[in-house]
């Protein structure tokens, strides 16, 4: 979305209209932000990150389909500048806000810090692979990609859709000692909300408890 005003002009929008539709982009995605805090509060945040990556994938695909017509037709250029105002709504409804909240709430309290950085620099590295192959697929003197870059997103949207369906747990209403006996348990990331657990009758509820301390507690028992 970074590169969203040259994306429309290459998609066959005029440089006006352009500007215009970026503009609208980045109201909509104050709103999204904003709309995603109601949203979070009442809706899980594997659901929010899960459908959100479900929706953005189709959005690319139709971007990517339409983008295949003749660039003298002119309603397919409005059609992609829409759906990429869509996306970027459903995006910052979804998995723009919540991917914060998600960092911030799986990682268990010993290994909360090293996984945020952890995080952000895998952030940072897709943001120079980003930053580096997407100039190449839009512009008309390189890939010349155009609007069927979406294709190559969709792909790895694809993939995520995939890894955050078996692999993303729901850590709403659970507390971080909770999170930290699923995880000890190995129980299945669609299971987190079902799963009844009790962290204070639990060898596992100690994991971020000094060791002095855990030899305590099994002394007493």
């Amino acid at each position: 979305m970074s590169y969203s005003t040259y994306f429309y002009q290459q998609a066959g929008l005029a440089t006006n209209q352009s500007f215009n539709f970026s503009l609208i982009q980045y109201a909509l995605g104050a709103f999204g932000t904003v709309f995603s805090w109601l949203l979070m509060t009442y809706c899980g945040r594997r659901t929010l990150y899960l459908h959100g990556m479900a929706v953005m994938f189709v959005l690319l695909l139709i971007v990517g389909f339409v983008s295949l017509a003749p660039e003298s037709n002119t309603g397919a250029s409005w059609a992609i500048g829409s759906m990429l105002l869509v996306f970027t709504l459903i995006y910052d409804c979804t998995v723009g806000p919540v991917c914060y909240s998600l960092v911030a709430e799986l990682p268990s309290t010993r290994l909360r810090s090293k996984s945020i950085v952890l995080a952000r620099n895998v952030y940072n590295i897709a943001s120079i692979f980003n930053a580096i192959v997407t100039p190449y697929m839009l512009n008309p003197t390189a890939w010349n990609w155009k609007g069927k870059t979406a294709f190559f997103w969709a792909g790895i949207n694809a993939v995520l859709v995939v890894w955050t369906f078996f692999r993303l747990p729901e850590p709403k209403g659970l507390a971080y000692s909770e999170i930290n006996v699923l995880f000890e348990r190995k129980v299945s990331a669609r299971k987190f909300r079902i799963t009844a657990v009790d962290p204070f009758n639990s060898v596992t509820s100690d994991l971020d408890a000094p060791k002095e301390t855990v030899k305590m507690v099994e002394n007493v028992k």
